[in-house]
């Protein structure tokens, strides 16, 4: 009962469902997933750190050339990379860039001072992030957050800490029914698991559990969410050690397919003693020794209660305070406050529901968020359609 409540009020997780009977047994037939973790480059174009005046280093990965920069903020455990599959989307559409940012705490990150979550804090990280990145020259910026980032931009935003903000986008997260909340999440933290034998095992459970319905974001994005029992490695920086190991063997492997097809023989060019052969250099066999070893999460959010009312008391009339043009886009009706129904009505804002999806919007239905926001670019004249994108008519 609890946890049903905590779904209808927070769009949290929904327990995955057994199968049973003959419609259980069927599955066996069925073509199994592949729950194996998807490098960020298929997504972003670059991956750099940011490093502020306090010296502190915000891993930031990008995409696109021209147009209004997208930056995007990830929700409470989530990281830069649950924007993988939306910023690869919007970017075919329109003219905009896509800069996300792992936040304080969060994937590869690292300040003086992990555990500071205060919603004070993470807006004046974005403010100096935004600072180090552009300089005295920075372009139009839309704010994009999710759940706790949504809640961050907002605080930002309201700061006048993004001096060219043209405007403010929040995904599934709006103060009533986020304080209501509160109370029953620790429970809901402490009902996930704590430990994965395997980085498949963790995007299998996030995928089964509803946490991220769409199979490919959770390949890409839940290694963000990770770390190693082990070494204390992050999820994203073996991987990349795994990437980087396996375009070497990719490479060397075409090397000898092509001395082999200009007519050298193995006979008389024979492999160094220890090389691997070719048959071993595969990515997907690399792969798994490599990420065969248990995880954990890469931030404990029970440590960071004292902050959570912070993050969103007060949420919905800096909402709408804020005079950039603003959009909410929500996981279904019962999420709207009083504050924001009567806003809604003033047209203070534009909405736009989408019930068939969970908690993490962006993630599940990456494409209807980059056709709501491209939409809302393209409206606000900030930016062109490319090819042949067609605009839609906006959600109400």
């Amino acid at each position: 009962m609890e946890k049903e409540m905590m779904k209808q009020k927070f769009g949290l997780p929904p327990m995955p469902q057994i199968a049973t009977g003959s419609a259980g047994k069927g599955r066996n037939f069925k073509r199994k997933k592949d729950y194996s973790p998807i490098y960020w480059d298929k997504y972003f174009e670059n991956k750099h750190d940011v490093i502020t005046a306090s010296g502190d280093s915000f891993c930031a990965y990008e995409c696109g050339k021209e147009g209004p920069v997208l930056f995007f903020l990830h929700g409470g455990g989530f990281s830069a990379l649950s924007w993988a599959l939306l910023s690869a989307e919007v970017t075919s559409m329109v003219k905009c860039r896509c800069m996300a940012v792992d936040l304080r705490g969060h994937g590869d990150t690292v300040t003086s001072d992990d555990l500071d979550l205060s919603a004070e804090r993470m807006s004046r990280d974005v403010g100096d992030v935004l600072t180090s990145l552009y300089r005295d020259d920075p372009p139009p910026i839309i704010l994009v957050g999710h759940s706790m980032g949504g809640a961050i931009a907002v605080h930002t935003a309201v700061q006048g800490l993004v001096p060219t903000l043209i405007g403010l986008a929040v995904i599934d997260v709006v103060e009533g029914t986020a304080m209501d909340a509160l109370s029953s999440m620790q429970s809901f933290l402490r009902g996930r698991p704590k430990i994965f034998d395997t980085m498949e095992k963790a995007i299998e459970w996030a995928v089964r559990s509803g946490q991220i319905q769409n199979l490919q974001s959770a390949r890409v994005s839940m290694v963000g969410q990770l770390k190693s029992l082990e070494s204390g490695e992050t999820g994203s920086h073996e991987l990349e050690h795994y990437h980087g190991n396996s375009s070497d063997m990719i490479t060397e492997e075409e090397e000898l397919e092509q001395e082999a097809e200009d007519g050298s023989s193995s006979a008389q060019s024979p492999q160094p003693s220890g090389s691997p052969s070719p048959s071993l250099l595969s990515p997907t066999s690399a792969g798994t020794g490599c990420l065969n070893h248990r995880y954990t999460w890469r931030i404990d959010l029970s440590k960071t209660e004292k902050f959570w009312e912070g993050w969103f008391e007060g949420l919905s009339k800096k909402f709408l305070s804020c005079p950039a043009p603003k959009i909410l886009i929500l996981a279904g009706h019962d999420r709207l406050d009083k504050d924001l129904t009567i806003g809604q009505m003033q047209g203070k804002f534009q909405i736009n529901l989408l019930p068939q999806c969970g908690h993490a919007v962006h993630e599940d239905l990456p494409d209807k968020v980059a056709d709501i926001l491209a939409n809302f670019m393209i409206r606000q004249r900030v930016t062109e359609p490319l090819q042949h994108f067609e605009r839609s008519i906006p959600g109400c």
